[in-house]
């Protein structure tokens, strides 16, 4: 990703996260009367951040040479970021300090190892499958080729979510909290994007949703980040009706990039009866 690029994320990442801030989240007082932009000013951001307006001007503007941890984790303070935010904000910095370094990683990986579906295939009682940092799905087990049939039902070789999500109808029937799932699936890519700047598979996959799909690229341009890590999804399957699963995501140390996403439930839940079932039926024949 060129440098000027990289300055530009930082430039839009810091304008939305002071634009979602009022002056009384961050709390400042409210003299009343009207307010020339949404959320915090610039040197309301410098105030909280204990640095001048001039620094903080130029550091939103992504001139973010010779920046020091303890200014990054002020301005963190007073944007209120949350730990994903603070990571993305810090791997734009390292990225624009180093424009020409190579990536750290490829989140790309397009296969995973034997290994790996051998452990995926001993998971007889979870849903499971590896993706990579791009939301490809790599490998499956029975039980999630059963649960995620529509999303693996394409021509598109490896699957992948992001483009099932916005791309394809049967994913707002699918999702039950559709609108949650589009917003975590831009956001996990936004972090990736943070991450390595210089990926053009990624990119590549971020400029053909973005033409594709106007809902992912308003997204996009709201400069969210995610990052997986355990909760509750909300599905409707085809074939057993709706299911309230949880999900743990475990990166695989040896293979950075690659995760293990598992549904899992448990057998007093109220889903459990059709979760059992979906385990007895299986995958429909291809």
């Amino acid at each position: 990703m060129p440098a000027d690029t990289v300055r530009e994320d930082i430039r839009n990442f810091l304008t939305s996260r002071r634009a979602r801030l009022t002056p009384q989240e961050a709390g400042l007082p409210d003299f009343g009367g009207r307010r020339q932009v949404s959320g915090l000013r610039r040197s309301e951001v410098a105030q909280l951040a204990a640095i001048s307006v001039e620094y903080y001007t130029r550091l939103e503007r992504g001139n973010v040479g010779s920046v020091s941890e303890e200014v990054l984790g002020s301005l963190a303070v007073a944007l209120q970021l949350d730990d994903v935010e603070r990571a993305h904000l810090a791997a734009l910095v390292r990225a624009a300090n180093a424009p020409h370094r190579a990536p750290d990683r490829d989140g790309g990986i397009s296969h995973g190892r034997d290994s790996l579906q051998q452990i995926l295939d001993a998971m007889t009682g979870a849903a499971a499958f590896v993706r990579n940092a791009h939301l490809d799905v790599l490998a499956t087990n029975q039980l999630a080729r059963a649960l995620y049939a529509d999303a693996l039902d394409t021509t598109e070789q490896p699957p992948n979510l992001a483009r099932f999500v916005f791309r394809d109808p049967r994913a707002r029937r699918f999702y039950r909290d559709w609108e949650r799932i589009a917003h975590d699936a831009v956001g996990s890519l936004r972090t990736e994007a943070g991450r390595t700047p210089s990926n053009t598979h990624l990119a590549d996959l971020v400029d053909e949703l973005a033409t594709d799909s106007d809902e992912f690229a308003m997204r996009w341009d709201a400069h969210d980040v995610e990052y997986y890590r355990s909760g509750q999804q909300r599905f409707h399957h085809a074939s057993v009706g709706d299911l309230d699963l949880d999900y743990d995501a475990l990166e695989v140390p040896a293979d950075p990039g690659l995760t293990i996403v598992t549904y899992t439930l448990s057998p007093a839940a109220p889903h459990a009866p059709a979760f059992l079932r979906l385990q007895q039926e299986g995958p429909a024949p291809a």
